[in-house]
């Protein structure tokens, strides 16, 4: 689709990169999806929205993935498989991915997690961003969203960014936070969340000459 433009946002936990989304999303006019896409999958599938939710961001091994990207060749061929056979966590990436890609097709728009940035890879113009921040200042950040201590707060980021990382590398095979796989990198805690916006924004500009 001529100049649609489609912005990916992967983030450590507590680094802003949400926010920075919305904000884009708002600056440019363009569709905003994160946690959303859950809510579309279980209207999309039936699946009862909590069993989704529990799954969001987790892994199971199985098969499955790797049949569905069209790796055949890593598997017998005698292996048959339904989607009725389908770990949860599994049906849900593939339905996200159906509705990341259903949305791209409708015009820009911004996607924060839910590896994206991967989903789309064969789109053009595709801004893929990875948002970080120092573990202090994105500890504040939590610790004030979240009404906790600093020390949980840094124990929510550790067990957040490992579930994300586990979730991004199992589902993609590339590595998160990698910088080959994104355009941009931001340090929030160096520009804050409007810097980044300005730094997202110019880019963004640039591929609509």
């Amino acid at each position: 689709m001529k100049g649609r433009i489609l912005v990916t946002i992967a983030r450590q936990y507590g680094s802003g990169g949400h926010k920075l989304g919305e904000l884009l999303a708002k600056e440019f006019g363009f569709a905003f999806h994160d946690r959303s896409l859950i809510e579309k999958a279980a209207e999309k599938s039936g699946i009862s929205l909590e069993v989704l939710k529990n799954a969001d961001e987790k892994t199971t091994p199985s098969f499955l993935y790797s049949i569905a990207m069209g790796n055949y060749d890593m598997y017998p061929l005698s292996i048959n498989m339904s989607p009725y056979d389908m770990p949860i966590n599994d049906k849900l990436f593939n339905l996200q991915a159906d509705i990341i890609k259903e949305e791209a097709d409708k015009g820009s728009c911004v996607f924060v997690g839910r590896c994206a940035d991967y989903i789309l890879n064969n789109y053009e113009n595709v801004v893929k961003v990875f948002v970080y921040g120092d573990g202090e200042s994105r500890a504040k950040r939590i610790a004030e969203v979240e009404n906790v201590s600093l020390q949980d707060a840094k124990v929510l980021i550790y067990k957040t960014d490992k579930r994300r990382a586990n979730y991004y590398n199992y589902y993609t095979s590339l590595k998160w936070g990698k910088s080959d796989n994104y355009n941009i990198m931001i340090d929030t805690s160096k520009v804050g969340i409007e810097g980044a916006v300005k730094i997202v924004g110019e880019y963004i500009r640039q591929l609509q000459k």
